[in-house]
C-alpha cells in the first residue's frame, strides 16, 4: 500500500496534564491538585504550576473532570427581564465580575431565564435535572422570594447577591451597605454647607430602597437636620422621577440624595423644567455610578457599588458552601464609595 505523500501537520496537539507536569518539574497528581485542591500544595509549588498552566494554555477536559469529581463545574444564574428600552448597567457589571471570578476558580456561569415570581421555579429545576449544576447565585432577593427556601429544602448550594429582606434569613449572601452609602452622601453635602437635603427614593417596601432611605434618615438625624416633608418616592423610571422631583423641589431643598442614578437624572430634568441648573441651584447625588453619571452635565456625584468584590465574594461563599454544606451561614456586607463630581458644590454653586 503506497504511503501518503502529504506532509505531516505542523499544528501542535492539545496540551495535556502530563506535558504541564514535565514542564513544571512535578508529578501529574501535583498538577491535578493545583487545579482541583490547591490547598494541598505549598504556595511556591502552586505558583509554579499555575504559571506553567497559564504559559502553556492548558485547559482541563471538562467531561473527564465531571466524571472524576462528580461536579459539572457549572453555576446557574437566572437572568431577570428588564423593561423595554431600559438598561441594567449595575447587573451587567455584576455579571461580568461574577463570570470572571467563577472562571478564575475553574467554573462557568450558566445563564437561564428566570422571570420574577415564577411559582414553579422551572428554570432552576431544569438546570438541576439536565445540567447538574453545582449551585446557584441569586440576585433580586426581594421579600417573599421563594427561591432560597426551595433550594435549601433540596440541599442545593446557593448564595445571594443581596440580603433577604424578610424577617427570616436563609443561606449565605454578599451585599452592599446601601445605608452606609447614602449616609456618606448626606455627610458630604453637610460638609459643603447644605442643610435642606431631600431624598428621592423608591416606593416603601423595597428592601434595597428602604435601606438607602434609612441611611439618609440616619445621617440627617445625626446632623440634627429635619426630615419631615423632605422625602419623595418614584419608580425607577425617568418620567416618574421627573414628576416626583417637582414637589420635593417645591419644599426649598438645596440638595437631593437619590436612591439611583436614574432617579437623579429625573431630578436633573425636573430642575431644567424650572430653568434651574443642577449643581448650581440644587446639588444632586445619585447611587450606582452608572456609565451615564460621568457623562452628564454637570458630572453626577454618586455612590459606587464594589461590584467586582461582590462577584468574587459570591463565588467564594458558594464554593465554601459546596465544600462544607453544614457550616453556619456566612453574610458579607461590603462598603460602597462616594464618587464626587461637579453636581455637589456648596449652596449657591
Amino acid at each position: 500500500m503506497p504511503r501518503s505523500t502529504r506532509p505531516p501537520s505542523s499544528k501542535p496537539g492539545p496540551v495535556t496534564l502530563a506535558m504541564v507536569a514535565r514542564r513544571a518539574g512535578v508529578s501529574p497528581q501535583t498538577v491535578s491538585n493545583a487545579l482541583n485542591a490547591p490547598g494541598l500544595l505549598r504556595p511556591e509549588t502552586l505558583e509554579r504550576v499555575r504559571a506553567t498552566v497559564d504559559a502553556m494554555g492548558y485547559r482541563p477536559h471538562r467531561a473527564a473532570q465531571t466524571l472524576r469529581t462528580r461536579s459539572s463545574k457549572l453555576i446557574g444564574y437566572g437572568i431577570r427581564p428588564t423593561a423595554p428600552g431600559a438598561t441594567a448597567p449595575v447587573m451587567d457589571r455584576f455579571l461580568h465580575a461574577l463570570s470572571q471570578a467563577a472562571d478564575e476558580a475553574g467554573y462557568r456561569i450558566l445563564l437561564f431565564a428566570s422571570p420574577p415570581g415564577s411559582p414553579g421555579l422551572d428554570g432552576h429545576e431544569e438546570l438541576l435535572d439536565l445540567h447538574s449544576v453545582d449551585g446557584f447565585v441569586l440576585s433580586g432577593t426581594d421579600r417573599g422570594d421563594p427561591r432560597q427556601a426551595w433550594l435549601a429544602g433540596r440541599g442545593v448550594p446557593f448564595v445571594g447577591f443581596g440580603r433577604m429582606w424578610s424577617g427570616r434569613q436563609i443561606g449565605d449572601w454578599a451585599d452592599v451597605d446601601g445605608a452606609s452609602g447614602t449616609d456618606a452622601a448626606v455627610d458630604h453635602l453637610v460638609a459643603q454647607g447644605h442643610r435642606k437635603i431631600g431624598f428621592l427614593g423608591w416606593p416603601r417596601g423595597s428592601g434595597v430602597g428602604d435601606d438607602r432611605a434609612e441611611g439618609w434618615r440616619r445621617a440627617m438625624r445625626r446632623n440634627r437636620l429635619p426630615v419631615r416633608g423632605r422625602r419623595a418616592q418614584s419608580l425607577d423610571d425617568l418620567a416618574a422621577a421627573r414628576a416626583a422631583s417637582g414637589p420635593l423641589l417645591d419644599t426649598g431643598v438645596t440638595a437631593v440624595v437619590a436612591a439611583s442614578d436614574m432617579l437623579a437624572l429625573g431630578c436633573y430634568q425636573a430642575l431644567r423644567d424650572r430653568d434651574a441648573v443642577p449643581g448650581r441651584d440644587v446639588a444632586v447625588i445619585g447611587f450606582d455610578d452608572s456609565p451615564a453619571a460621568a457623562l452628564l452635565s454637570p458630572g453626577l456625584s454618586t455612590v459606587a457599588q464594589p461590584l467586582e468584590a461582590v462577584g468574587h465574594e459570591c463565588v467564594r461563599l458558594l464554593l465554601a458552601r459546596m465544600a462544607a454544606p453544614d457550616a453556619p451561614p456566612e453574610r458579607v456586607l461590603l462598603e460602597p464609595s462616594l464618587v464626587i463630581r461637579d453636581s455637589t458644590p456648596p449652596p449657591g454653586g
